[in-house]
């Protein structure tokens, strides 16, 4: 049987952080959905169309992992792509609270899928898109932060 995993995000824009988990992940996993859901708390910068190509651009590289979007409850995608684990990347202490949440919530509604949390990586604990967005608004320098191509995006958009 194949281990099938989705992991899920925004990725407003994905960042060297979000990229840890997915190859981590993919070390474990046989295939790995990355799926950019729509978050109604958020406005994002990057249409969905627009972070599922760059996310698609930035793991061309990962052969087990396809990239997606998806509007609605996450267990509902996992099911639907036959996966039975959700991979959830945690930065620091903080995240947890909120992530056990969303945990004991998806268990709810189907205690078939598991959650799998993967510390990132220290040099990355830190990093969200929230603090890439508002150096790069202001010409700050992400080089170290995320992909070329997520950089030459974020220049484009902030103009």
């Amino acid at each position: 049987m194949k281990k099938i995993a989705v992991c899920p995000g925004s990725f407003d824009p994905v960042t060297f952080g979000h990229l840890d988990i997915i190859r981590r992940g993919a070390k474990v996993f046989d295939e790995i959905y990355v799926v950019v859901l729509s978050n109604s708390a958020k406005k994002p910068l990057f249409s969905v169309e627009e972070r599922t190509e760059l996310i698609e651009a930035v793991t061309m590289d990962i052969p087990n992992v396809k990239v997606d979007s998806y509007n609605g409850l996450l267990v509902d995608y996992a099911h639907s792509v036959n996966a039975h684990a959700i991979i959830r990347g945690l930065r620091a202490v903080s995240d947890f609270e909120y992530e056990m949440q969303i945990t004991s919530m998806n268990r709810v509604l189907n205690e078939e899928i598991e959650t799998f949390f993967i510390m990132t990586n220290n040099q990355y604990s830190f990093l969200s898109s929230s603090i890439v967005k508002e150096v790069a608004k202001h010409n700050g320098d992400i080089s170290e932060l995320v992909p070329t191509q997520i950089e030459q995006a974020l220049k484009k958009k902030f103009g």
